[in-house]
């Protein structure tokens, strides 16, 4: 059996990554989701090995220098990284949709060629933020933050193979999928 189709999803926090993901499980139910390890604590709701594997920042540091990782990257006070061991098994078996920043993105695609990568984009920046702001758990300095993160993940989206639009998830998740 060789190995599944690697794809890379990235976009800004609240342009409905997750929503688009989800859709996209549904209607394919031979892709699965490569699980990050982060050293952020859980959040409500949140279980070990589906959401994340919660790791220390000592085991982070460990997985580190034994290059148990693909890729890795701090933000917002945290590390998260993917997993070597848990993503080949994955791709083992089918098609695996890996969520990252463009950091990241970088990273895999300079290591593995033959991953698609695919940006997502908010319909606009006002859409953007009004999503950041409906989500009522957010205070306002992290907002500022995701947005000026987010411009800057919008202006690596050139390096992308796919550039998606999240105006509607059904229709976005329709076009990710055609590209798999």
């Amino acid at each position: 059996m060789g190995e599944g189709k690697l794809i890379v999803i990235s976009g800004a926090s609240g342009v409905g990554k997750g929503t688009v993901l989800n859709r996209m499980m549904e209607l394919r139910k031979d892709l699965s989701l490569s699980v990050s390890a982060t050293t952020r604590l859980p959040r409500p709701g949140e279980k070990e090995g589906v959401h994340y594997y919660f790791v220390t920042r000592e085991r982070f540091r460990e997985m580190i220098e034994k290059e148990e990782l693909l890729e890795y990257d701090a933000h917002m006070e945290n590390c998260y990284g993917t997993p070597r061991k848990q993503l080949e098994e994955k791709r083992s078996r089918g098609p695996v949709i890996l969520d990252i920043d463009p950091k990241g993105a970088r990273i895999v695609k300079d290591k593995l060629p033959d991953a698609v990568l695919v940006f997502i984009m908010p319909p606009s920046m006002g859409e953007l933020e009004q999503r950041l702001r409906g989500r009522n758990d957010t205070p306002e300095e992290q907002i500022r933050l995701r947005l000026q993160r987010a411009e800057w993940e919008m202006e690596q989206r050139s390096w992308y193979d796919h550039v998606v639009v999240n105006d509607d998830a059904d229709r976005c998740a329709g076009e990710i999928l055609s590209f798999i």
